[in-house]
């Protein structure tokens, strides 16, 4: 059965094509901006303060070195959990500025970004539940001992079992286990997290030129 959830503005039910998505079509969701301008004046201050926070948490990523694995595994951990809330936030909450950013790109690029998003999204449920960190993260370590974070990689993963979850959840989970495999697995995560950052800041420059 496909699941379906009801329109934030009509009422309408439908099966969303987005794991965040609250309309159930365009026309909907620009009428409920535009009955709602005005009623949070500090979306931007808020939005603002998040994409601080997520960025400071992966520069300290990007500069950390690899010594001690709980710290390190806790470190990249808290930079999915941060990258994921901006992504999940900017696609619920500001659709036209995220899709804006984009449409910026070039079509090979747009994928690679898209992708980074789902596995990381796959990576955020699974890491740490239901699949240890070490299975999911390969260490690097040089001569003079281990080496920066930025510079360990993602392992590439079996596909996980999804028969307890709806139909729709498996389609998604099942999408961004082939996100990570695609675009994450084998990589650098100082690759992933710099990408996702440097997007999440542009979509949030253009969000906030939205409002």
């Amino acid at each position: 059965m496909t699941d379906t959830r009801e329109c934030e503005q009509c009422g309408a039910s439908f099966a969303p094509r987005r794991e965040h998505a609250r309309f159930c079509s365009a026309r909907c969701r620009v009428a409920w901006n535009r009955q709602h301008v005005g009623e949070s004046p500090d979306g931007a201050s808020a939005l603002d303060w998040t994409i601080a926070a997520m960025r400071d948490t992966v520069d300290r990523l990007l500069r950390a070195r690899g010594g001690d694995l709980p710290h390190a595994f806790a470190a990249i951990s808290e930079a999915v959990w941060w990258v994921t809330l901006v992504d999940a936030t900017l696609v619920r909450y500001h659709p036209d500025g995220y899709d804006a950013a984009l449409a910026a790109h070039p079509e090979p690029e747009r994928l690679v970004i898209e992708g980074t998003f789902g596995g990381l999204r796959f990576v955020r449920n699974w890491m740490g539940y239901h699949v240890d960190h070490a299975d999911f993260i390969e260490p690097q370590r040089g001569e003079a001992g281990p080496g920066p974070l930025a510079a360990w990689s993602w392992r590439s993963l079996p596909e996980p079992m999804l028969a307890g979850l709806p139909a729709r959840g498996q389609e998604w989970e099942r999408a961004r286990y082939l996100d990570y495999q695609a675009r994450l697995a084998g990589q650098p995560i100082g690759g992933t997290f710099g990408r996702a950052a440097a997007f999440l800041h542009r979509a949030s420059a253009d969000s906030l030129s939205h409002t």
